[in-house]
């Protein structure tokens, strides 16, 4: 299918998957962070519905595509990055199976519904509003910053959108880990795996993966540190799995 590129945009391809994303300078191009949830994510790989939450130019729909036959949807308030996900998404044949919702996340579940989904992502803007601190650029603001939707909202709409025994997974700074716990227990959202991203051996973490389950019994599960950068300055073994996929032996 023909896509049309708009005024400063480009087609970048995601990792070793045959897929496209239109990304602009204008606004938000995804990050590590977007890649390492949608690997972190133990999403169902058939039959299911997931839903992402703030998809941005829907990166996390498409990773998630690649290993799951499921359906899935996302919602974008943002006008640019909701036309450049929907773009994204016929650029890759995908209608079928990825749909992309023009909306506020607070009026999901409402216009959706109430426990449809089995498996929820979310990569949220990460910094609370502090008057005259944000970014000039609308884009990046509402991005970055708590503007739009807080920490919050992302969990209690999660919860909603959630079936019983439906999953939530997210990635933050370790900064807001605590909130990041409490609200998901207040919400009934148990945390079940968590893992750190750290930049290098003996840095400390800049990154938390977080994995819960609607109704369940406490039982988390701290997984092993996940290391970006060796002492040579490149991506350990690991990173360069989730990035490239596992080397093949001769």
């Amino acid at each position: 299918m023909e896509v049309k590129l708009q005024q400063n945009e480009r087609m970048d391809y995601l990792l070793t998957n045959d897929l496209k994303i239109i990304q602009s300078p204008e606004v938000f191009s995804f990050s590590m962070d977007a890649v390492l949830l949608a690997k972190f994510a133990s999403i169902p790989l058939t039959k299911g519905r997931m839903m992402d939450l703030c998809t941005g130019n829907g990166v996390i729909p498409l990773l998630l595509s690649a290993r799951s036959k499921a359906k899935i949807e996302a919602v974008e308030i943002q006008d640019r990055l909701f036309d450049m996900a929907n773009r994204s998404v016929a650029l890759n044949q995908l209608q079928d199976q990825i749909t992309i919702h023009h909306m506020d996340l607070k009026e999901a579940p409402q216009k959706i519904g109430h426990g449809l989904f089995d498996y929820l992502t979310c990569n949220p803007p990460y910094m609370p509003v502090v008057t005259g601190e944000h970014h000039q650029n609308e884009h990046y603001a509402i991005a970055r910053h708590e503007i739009m939707c807080s920490l919050e909202d992302v969990i209690k709409v999660s919860a909603q959108l959630l079936r019983p025994g439906g999953k939530a997974c997210y990635v933050h700074r370790p900064n807001r880990l605590m909130d990041i716990l409490t609200l998901m227990r207040q919400y009934r959202l148990e945390p079940k795996r968590l893992r750190f991203v750290h930049p290098k051996r003996h840095k400390e973490a800049n990154m938390v993966l977080v994995e819960g389950m609607k109704d369940a019994q406490p039982d988390l599960k701290l997984l092993p540190p996940l290391v970006v950068y060796d002492d040579h300055n490149e991506y350990t073994s690991e990173l360069q799995e989730i990035y490239f996929g596992a080397p093949k032996h001769e």
